[in-house]
């Protein structure tokens, strides 16, 4: 019997589909300052699949400083908490409690959260009003290029382009590497 139609037959693993579909990877992190060296998935992002896959050079299509600075990004969006709502906020409505809590009041956001919202504010102007729409999609709502570039209505293989551009300004922003990078290969996989 073929591989196919014995999968078809059998129970679904997720743990074989999880692995399959995982790109291992190593990251050092700072916490409470210490710094420690994590697991990842490298393939949990369009930012992490951009870093390891290669273009006709044999290069990135992504350096690890463009990569740093989308990760950078991504971790102030979500710390400032600023992914939109996927369900409705149920914390107002008043059933059979004892006690009816108040809605939740917007105002109430922690500093923390506040200033992460600032730096994303200061990094998206940073990088300007075109490509900021672009960093949002697919560093922030982990959106893939071929939806950002339906989203936009670019023409096929022109977000990687883009987004590059887009990195090297978030790098400038962020002050990653103080010398002088070469540019990574432009032309489309």
């Amino acid at each position: 019997m073929k591989p196919a139609r014995r999968r078809r037959g059998a129970p679904p693993d997720p743990d074989r589909f999880a692995a399959a579909h995982r790109l291992p990877g190593r990251r050092h992190v700072t916490i409470d300052g210490l710094r420690c060296e994590v697991a990842t998935n490298e393939a949990e992002t369009p930012l992490g699949w951009l870093r390891r896959r290669k273009g006709p050079d044999g290069k990135p299509l992504i350096d690890q400083m463009q990569f740093e600075a989308g990760e950078r990004l991504r971790r102030d969006f979500t710390i400032g908490q600023l992914m939109p709502r996927l369900t409705t906020d149920w914390s107002a409505v008043g059933g059979r409690q004892r006690k009816r809590r108040p809605p939740r009041d917007p105002a109430a956001i922690t500093d923390q959260a506040l200033a992460a919202r600032h730096r994303v504010a200061a990094a998206l102007a940073a990088a300007g009003p075109g490509l900021s729409d672009l960093l949002i999609s697919v560093c922030c709502l982990l959106d893939g290029m071929e939806a950002a570039e339906r989203r936009f209505g670019w023409p096929r293989r022109a977000g990687k382009v883009v987004l590059a551009i887009a990195l090297d300004r978030l790098v400038a922003h962020y002050r990653l590497g103080s010398e002088r990078r070469a540019p990574v290969s432009r032309r489309p996989a």
